[in-house]
């Protein structure tokens, strides 16, 4: 009995020594240019392939979706010509803000014809719209490898809610006391990325399995709070929160730990919103001349 106690201590102490030992997460950043004349490049999604989607800002401030696989740029544009195409994000042209294994990729526009946010899924060279019923509009923002798709809706009074649509089914999706639902990622088990505005005026983040809504709050967050836009197939969560001095800060939770991810060029204000499940991180960064850039970040 002695010797046992002896070797399960000596086991004990090993792995304590190796847990200690394990050395901190660094990243390494490098810019995405979907080409040499894009005016502004948006990086919101990255695949296990390393597939990005997004959308890029031409010469003449038209914007396109995109899907970037190593140097290979797809361009998209809607299909109808449904789409406006001022440029820059939140402008209301096309772009992909998720995209899953088979390279299907979820997005939305504005529509020049009904003026309501449009949601679809881009596949195999064609789109299907992802439209939540009577709603006054829908934005798709994420996808898994089962074609599960997550984002938000307008109600018929223009509140805002999240919402999963799995198979031919919507189901919404609100944080209790809370405004401005929104669904950003869901993973191949299902969890979704949620966030809202809190009834204290700040962001509040979760991970929702459907049924509970676990909170994701980065330790170092302000009472502005934390924004989680993407969970990879590992649980491991990607997205931002906001200092005491304002700025936006991005962050990874990987095994329990938050870890800051700022890109070094970054005025302030740096967005992780896709990871794969080998922490691949995309997203976007101000730079100080105050442009959009987007950005790659790797793990080691």
């Amino acid at each position: 009995m002695k010797k046992s106690i002896l070797g399960a201590l000596a086991v004990l102490m090993f792995v304590a020594v190796g847990i200690a030992a394990a050395p901190p997460l660094t990243f390494t950043f490098s810019d995405v240019h979907a080409k040499r004349t894009a005016t502004e490049t948006d990086t919101f999604a990255v695949n296990n392939a390393g597939m990005i989607a997004g959308d890029y800002v031409d010469a003449n401030n038209v914007q396109h979706g995109m899907i970037l696989a190593g140097t290979k740029l797809t361009t998209i544009n809607d299909v109808d010509h449904d789409c406006v195409t001022s440029g820059g994000f939140g402008a209301g042209a096309i772009a992909f803000y998720g995209i899953n294994s088979a390279g299907a990729a979820a997005g939305w526009c504005t529509s020049t014809k009904t003026g309501r946010y449009e949601g679809f899924v881009y596949a195999g060279g064609k789109f299907s719209g992802v439209n939540v019923p009577n709603a006054n509009g829908t934005q798709a923002m994420g996808i898994n490898d089962k074609g599960d798709v997550v984002g938000l809706y307008l109600d018929s009074g223009s509140v805002q809610h999240g919402f999963v649509k799995k198979g031919t089914k919507y189901k919404s999706i609100d944080v209790a006391g809370a405004t401005n639902t929104e669904a950003w990622g869901i993973n191949n088990s299902g969890q979704i990325t949620v966030f809202a505005v809190a009834s204290t005026g700040g962001y509040e983040s979760f991970l929702y399995n459907g049924t509970t809504f676990k909170k994701i709050s980065d330790p170092n967050a302000s009472t502005t709070g934390t924004i989680a836009r993407i969970v990879n197939n590992k649980g491991d969560v990607a997205g931002a929160y906001f200092n005491s001095a304002g700025a936006e800060v991005g962050f990874l939770l990987h095994n329990g730990k938050y870890y800051d991810v700022v890109d070094p060029k970054a005025n302030n204000v740096t967005k992780p919103d896709g990871l794969n499940d080998t922490l691949e991180i995309v997203g976007r960064y101000t730079s100080t001349s105050g442009a959009t850039v987007g950005f790659k970040a790797t793990t080691k």
